[in-house]
């Protein structure tokens, strides 16, 4: 059973709009269809302005905003970022076991259900009062009470309808998540952006003004930039590739451990570490926690302490604002933003060292809490295996010889592959690469998990006898 923390959000299931499961088997081109769909409304609602807004509103931040499907201004200003925290800080209270949920459970994992949902809303409606108090669509006596109201009440609106398009894939309408649909679809979004968009394109825009001769913006310029944060290069271009390819070459590094079936003798097998153990997580924590940096120095600076005249504050951050467009100058703002292309690293190499460094720090520490917290540890690991009949060759049949063998490989990957994602998050941004580091780190693990789960979808429909080797 649920835990009493969990259980005191059981009353809210009541009246929490919810998608019901599908109470036939879904068809594979349905699925496809259905995520088509939410794609579409996605794209549609980053496009749609919110109303009563002031139209002269800066992009701070766009790197985060990939990363979490926000896109300035737009009826998703706050993307999945809401959903995301919400579920981060779940799954780490249950990880801890703060709070009890067996999610084998169908009554815990409703439950759990219910609380992520509820939490989500509560953060967003948090979030969207700080942006509106903070002045991120103008002061509210320059926009109007009436008008703040409004633009709140369509935070909050978006933020459930955004939920219950997760719910919808997640439910088995669609295929994946909603959440890494619109975290994949945002970086593609980008990448195309900032190679063929008629404002700024790469292969638009910027080529036509140096083939146009123009002294302003030379073949210089179109190669390495011209120090503006997030300006599409050519070197940019290349770093996103070169990144992508990295990735996934990274993503395939692993250690095979050879195990054997204690009922089946003969019968091998192989368990891997693969060198990324805890994936994208440790880099997205990381990020999470940097845009709450930014986000309450922001706050503030723009209540508080907008001449940057008060010491103590601007140890946390001290910002310009030019042209609408705010960007952090000092303090511990400025050393968790990364330098977002070749020129802003020559300008200040301090920076991104002290940035590289921080990174690299929390990388290596959330790898390591997360360890524990989702259940990756050596000792779990090793009950897991006992517990499905695997055993390595020539050791008793015990869990403690597993743990002792696994212990010598998981927290030095978990380390090394928490201080790598750091690294080439790091080093991407460095050099301005489209969709930012982190966001190219976790699309190439977003189109891989929807490869695998497409296959796995094709081969159920083509031989309906899989579905029970699949389980379902």
């Amino acid at each position: 059973m649920a835990g009493r923390f969990l259980s005191l959000f059981k009353p809210l299931g009541r009246i929490l709009p919810e998608i019901k499961k599908p109470e036939r088997k879904v068809k594979f081109n349905e699925k496809l269809f259905w995520t088509a769909i939410v794609l579409i409304v996605f794209f549609i609602m980053s496009e749609i302005p919110l109303w009563g807004a002031s139209s002269d509103i800066g992009g701070e931040y766009n790197a985060l905003r990939v990363i979490f499907a926000s896109n300035r201004g737009t009826l998703m200003e706050l993307g999945i970022g809401p959903i995301v925290t919400a579920g981060l800080i779940l799954q780490l209270l249950s990880g801890s076991s703060l709070i009890k949920c067996d999610m084998s459970n169908p009554q815990d994992r409703g439950l759990f259900t219910i609380a992520s949902k509820v939490f989500s809303i509560v953060l967003t409606g948090v979030q969207g009062g700080a942006y509106l108090l903070a002045g991120m669509y103008g002061s509210i006596a320059e926009i109007g009470a009436i008008a703040a109201v409004v633009i709140f009440f369509q935070l909050i609106v978006v933020g459930v309808f955004v939920i219950l398009l997760d719910e919808l894939l997640q439910k088995g309408w669609g295929l994946g998540s909603g959440i890494s649909l619109f975290i994949m679809a945002g970086v593609a979004q980008n990448i195309l952006w900032m190679c063929f968009s008629p404002g700024y394109g790469l292969f638009t825009t910027e080529l036509s003004w140096v083939l146009a001769g123009s002294t302003d913006y030379t073949l210089y310029h179109w190669i390495f930039g011209t120090g503006a944060a997030g300006y599409a290069t050519l070197v940019g271009l290349i770093a996103t590739i070169g990144t992508f390819l990295v990735t996934i070459y990274l993503n395939g590094v692993r250690i095979e451990l050879p195990m054997s079936y204690a009922g089946y003798k003969g019968f091998r097998s192989k368990y891997p570490i693969k060198l990324l153990y805890v994936s994208n997580l440790p880099v997205i924590f990381a990020s999470a926690l940097f845009a709450n940096v930014y986000f309450f120095g922001q706050l503030l600076w723009s209540s508080i302490n907008p001449n940057n005249s008060n010491a103590w504050l601007n140890w946390f951050g001290t910002f310009n604002n030019t042209n609408g467009t705010i960007t952090p100058t000092g303090g511990l703002v400025y050393f968790t933003t990364s330098p977002q292309s070749i020129q802003a690293v020559a300008n200040d190499p301090l920076r991104a060292v002290i940035y590289l460094l921080i990174l690299i720090v929390f990388c290596a520490l959330f790898s390591l809490v997360w360890l524990e917290v989702g259940g990756l540890g050596p000792e779990k690991v090793a009950k897991q295996l006992m517990d499905s009949g695997m055993q390595i060759p020539g050791y008793r049949r015990s869990s403690k010889p597993i743990e002792l063998i696994l212990k010598r490989y998981i927290p030095v990957v978990t380390v090394l592959g928490g201080i790598i994602i750091a690294l080439i998050a790091g080093f991407a941004d460095f050099l301005g690469v489209f969709g930012s580091g982190v966001g190219i780190l976790l699309a190439v693990g977003i189109i891989y998990q929807y490869y695998e789960l497409l296959m796995r979808e094709r081969a159920a429909e083509m031989y309906p006898a899989f579905r029970r080797i699949l389980g379902e």
